[in-house]
């Protein structure tokens, strides 16, 4: 069946929820149910063109293959870690690069995916800061980087994707609209079908969007602390000086969550800025009353930056006063750092290449 009204525009489908690609197909003259069976065929393993979408007649396959799209990232660079991890680049239409790290544990694989090429929020500690921010990704190019490592993984017997974490390049919630789009399409059946248990979004601290999202939907939610008081916290990262803490940890307290589900807070260690006792116990009084568990990072140096790791024994007492308060607390051993795929890392030697 062809296409009866013209398209204004070529539009990548991939932007589009299945409810605006309904929306999409009723405005150009073809029946509501064709959204749903152009909306599977986009997400399917190794589809690359109308053509193969069989269950459409040839006229309306070769009219969408005039008139619009469906964009497919294919890694540009791909590194592999000594420890497993897996970094891809990509590159964008613009020329633009962007990374994901592919984290493979004993019983699942976790992607972390990046929601904006650089980053504006300048905290000091992180590599990523220092590019400053290029622009926000649009909705399919963060679903891409999924699809991308997805059959990358297949093509090579690795397994799948099981856990989705925005924690590479980028503020999640300072590109929110296209971060709700992008997440609608991960959930959906007929999209890539993940559970909002395995998917978690990592902010460092866009308080009123966070209360935000816990409306919209009940994904995980991780919030970059990395100090227990505001002095320190405004010389770390300067968006505490616009959401101090009183405000951020207010925002917490209104995020809907599920029963028994948690709220992760990520303090990366700083040797001599952070990490004393006295820091501890301030983060175990601030997070009183929240469902919290604690993830401590120990610093990944860089040249570029003028922090350094602490010490066992400093880490290792941290943890004990905040597990001695009735916290889970984690200390997330370091991965990828030999190709710059770790935390704080990325994008830093490929935007140098």
């Amino acid at each position: 069946m062809p296409i009866d009204a013209p398209f204004l525009q070529k539009v990548d489908l991939k932007n589009l929820t299945r409810d605006d690609l309904t929306a999409f197909v009723v405005d150009h003259g073809l029946p509501a149910f064709r959204a749903k069976q152009i909306f599977s065929w986009l997400y399917r393993p190794g589809i690359s063109s109308f053509a193969e979408m069989t269950d459409l007649s040839k006229d309306m396959r070769e009219s969408l293959a005039k008139e619009a799209t469906f964009s497919r990232l294919i890694p540009a660079v791909k590194e592999l870690s000594s420890d497993g991890t897996i970094k891809y680049g990509f590159r964008l239409q613009d020329g633009k690069m962007i990374e994901s790290v592919l984290i493979p544990e004993e019983d699942r694989n976790t992607l972390c995916i990046s929601s904006q090429v650089g980053c504006a929020m300048a905290c000091v500690f992180c590599l990523t800061g220092t590019m400053g921010f290029s622009r926000n990704l649009t909705c399919a190019e963060i679903v891409g980087q999924v699809c991308a490592v997805s059959e990358d993984l297949r093509e090579n017997n690795l397994g799948s994707v099981n856990n989705l974490v925005f924690m590479g390049m980028g503020e999640p919630l300072a590109n929110f609209d296209n971060l709700i789009k992008a997440l609608t399409i991960l959930l959906d059946e007929l999209g890539l079908h993940f559970s909002e248990r395995r998917i978690t979004v990592s902010t460092c601290g866009l308080a009123p969007k966070i209360i935000e999202l816990g409306q919209r939907l009940k994904v995980n939610l991780a919030v970059s602390l990395h100090a227990a008081d505001n002095e320190t916290r405004n010389r770390l990262m300067p968006i505490n000086l616009r959401y101090p803490l009183e405000i951020l940890l207010e925002a917490c307290r209104e995020f809907s969550l599920p029963r028994r589900k948690r709220i992760t807070f990520e303090y990366v260690l700083l040797k001599g800025v952070n990490d004393s006792d006295q820091d501890a116990v301030k983060l175990a009084r601030l997070l009183h009353g929240i469902p919290a568990k604690i993830n401590l990072l120990p610093c990944n140096e860089a040249p570029e930056l003028p922090f350094a790791k602490p010490n066992r024994l400093i880490i290792d007492s941290f943890q004990d006063i905040l597990k001695k308060k009735g916290y889970t607390v984690l200390i997330r051993s370091s991965r990828g750092a030999d190709i710059s795929a770790a935390c704080g890392q990325l994008a830093a030697k490929s935007s140098a290449r």
